[in-house]
């Protein structure tokens, strides 16, 4: 895996989400404060981003209607996401909120934290100790760590400083995060989530039925930017996915929806106001798009069995 390519997708997926949200398609206070400036791109791709984000959302707040406040959150390849400062502002209370990822990428996000009043702020709030090392941040029920996923006793000596408490109900997110990773390497941290988490939901954002001319030149403009997607054979399909990612690797079970799904299961309301933001040409390019991006979701135990994403 060629490291630094894959963590300038981080800064490429932040300043394509920052563009979208100064055109109107969502709000977030917040990214503006860690990416300086949004990268302009076709509307096609600020409504991938906005179903992205959305989609996530979405089971992110199924997940905690369920749980409460008794809810742990870990976010795997987090890159500049703003998720914890956004349910700050929903006065959501989360019990734990562990954010990781290379040590370069929560080495830069710690430092703009402890620079910016309005993200230091709102991590301190709880006992006023923030915790700093050169790539981690402890700050009340806030955590970011620098950790290779690949390296999953690392990954346990980390958990263990941010006060992980593998009993309780833990939402895993992962957005492009393991089509990076080799193949054997995604298997043992799949299995290693199962093993010592009883109770979790996992909900993995990532590229799906590439078997196709579409897929073929999505994959050839990511290789050319020196992403290899060592973890590509998970992504032929829906079932793969699913197989793959979570029935192989001793989860409890998995459901999985292609982007066109998720996209309209959202409230016809929503759907219209963003659609006005800008005028589409190629409605079938965006269809297409959304064909090659899925939502899957995977559960440990019978808490979130039958929490599906189309459900209103």
């Amino acid at each position: 895996m060629n490291d630094d390519a894959v963590i300038a997708t981080n800064d490429d997926a932040s300043e394509c989400k920052r563009n979208a949200v100064q055109l109107g398609y969502w709000k977030d206070n917040y990214i503006s404060h860690l990416i300086k400036h949004g990268k302009r791109r076709a509307p096609e791709i600020n409504r991938g981003y906005y179903a992205r984000v959305k989609g996530v959302e979405k089971v992110i707040h199924k997940f905690l209607q369920r749980v409460g406040d008794k809810a742990q959150i870990i976010n795997l390849g987090s890159g500049y996401d703003t998720l914890y400062w956004r349910l700050m502002d929903e006065n959501i209370s989360i019990a734990n909120f562990i954010e990781i990822d290379f040590p370069s990428v929560t080495a830069r996000k710690c430092y703009l934290i402890k620079r910016n009043k309005h993200l230091l702020e709102k991590v301190y709030t709880q006992d006023g100790e923030v915790k700093l090392s050169a790539t981690d941040m402890h700050a009340g029920s806030y955590h970011c760590l620098g950790v290779d996923l690949r390296n999953t006793a690392e990954l346990e000596e980390k958990l263990q400083q941010a006060e992980c408490d593998y009993n309780a109900p833990t939402l895993f997110i992962a957005e492009c995060v393991l089509v990076y990773i080799e193949n054997n390497c995604v298997d043992r941290l799949m299995k290693f989530i199962a093993g010592k988490f009883p109770n979790a939901l996992f909900v993995n954002y990532e590229m799906c039925n590439m078997n196709d001319t579409f897929g073929d030149v999505m994959m050839e403009n990511l290789r050319a930017r020196g992403c290899n997607l060592a973890g590509i054979a998970s992504c032929k399909n829906l079932e793969t996915q699913q197989q793959n990612r979570f029935g192989n690797n001793n989860w409890s079970g998995s459901k999985a929806w292609d982007m066109v799904n998720v996209y309209y299961s959202f409230p016809a309301g929503e759907r219209e106001k963003i659609e006005r933001i800008e005028f589409l040409d190629e409605q079938e390019l965006l269809i297409q798009l959304f064909q090659h991006y899925c939502i899957c979701i995977g559960w440990m135990g019978d808490t979130f069995d039958g929490l599906f994403i189309e459900d209103a």
